[in-house]
């Protein structure tokens, strides 16, 4: 690792006013990204803030229809305590129990990894990443590879998951890092957001698939989804996985996320 100053703010309001002073200046939540980054020598902040132990990051509850969970949630608990199964079995879903138990919500949705399994919920979910000084919709909210709409001094505080009527998440897990290679969100929700479909893993960052949620509109049952394709063209390709293999994944975890719903 490169040197840093550590700080460990008591509020979000000293954690903001911290990141102003620092030249370089990074949060730190759970560290299961950040913390490889720096042992690589990949990152190299000048000042690490560390947002872990805040209270007001923390706490899950129920809001009329939806479950407010607070960005400091790890994993873990998010998996026992929001009330939406398809949520809550994502969650328990990531990588292995060391980074369930220190990863956090708010964390993974900041870091935006092209392999994120929450970003799948949140996007899948409609949900809306109330931050410091705004509300940001999940369909907002994810721009590209590693890249958010958060300012660099925002912190996510809470965000907020409207109770859907079914909700389903499918994926193929990669053995060795955990990271989904293909997840599927579906979600059936009232009112005008209707049905919503949701991809990790296969682009530069989650993305939804309308043809699939005027399929599920018209019969939300696997069979709705026969016949439906996505190019391989704009998806991703690796070691892992072809273009055209991920491209195939998508439509068979769409049809089980369908089915677990």
């Amino acid at each position: 690792m490169f040197p840093f100053d550590y700080i460990r703010p008591a509020s979000v309001t000293e954690a903001i006013a911290a990141h102003g002073q620092g030249e370089e200046p990074r949060y730190l939540a759970g560290g299961q990204s950040l913390l490889g980054a720096l042992k690589l020598r990949l990152a190299a902040p000048s000042t690490l803030i560390d947002l872990a132990r805040l209270a007001e990051l923390r706490g899950i509850r129920r809001d009329g229809a939806c479950w407010v969970v607070g960005a400091g949630i790890t994993h873990a608990e998010m998996a026992v305590g929001v009330e939406i199964p398809a949520l809550a079995a994502l969650a328990g879903s990531i990588g292995d129990l060391q980074v369930r138990n220190m990863g956090t919500l708010g964390g993974a949705l900041a870091n935006n990894d092209p392999a994120g399994d929450h970003a799948a919920g949140a996007l899948g979910l409609g949900a809306e990443i109330r931050t410091d000084r705004r509300v940001i919709p999940a369909d907002n909210f994810f721009l590209g590879m590693f890249e958010t709409a958060l300012e660099p001094d925002e912190v996510i505080v809470e965000v907020s998951y409207p109770l859907p009527c079914r909700a389903g998440y499918a994926k193929l897990r990669n053995p060795a890092s955990g990271y989904p290679v293909v997840g599927v969100f579906v979600a059936q929700t009232g009112g005008e957001a209707g049905v919503r479909v949701a991809v990790t893993g296969a682009g530069a960052c989650v993305f939804r698939l309308p043809e699939f949620e005027a399929a599920l509109e018209r019969e939300f049952s696997p069979a709705a989804l026969a016949g439906l394709s996505v190019p391989a063209g704009d998806l991703n390709r690796d070691l892992h996985a072809t273009a055209e293999y991920r491209a195939h994944l998508i439509g068979v975890l769409a049809g089980r996320a369908v089915a677990a719903s």
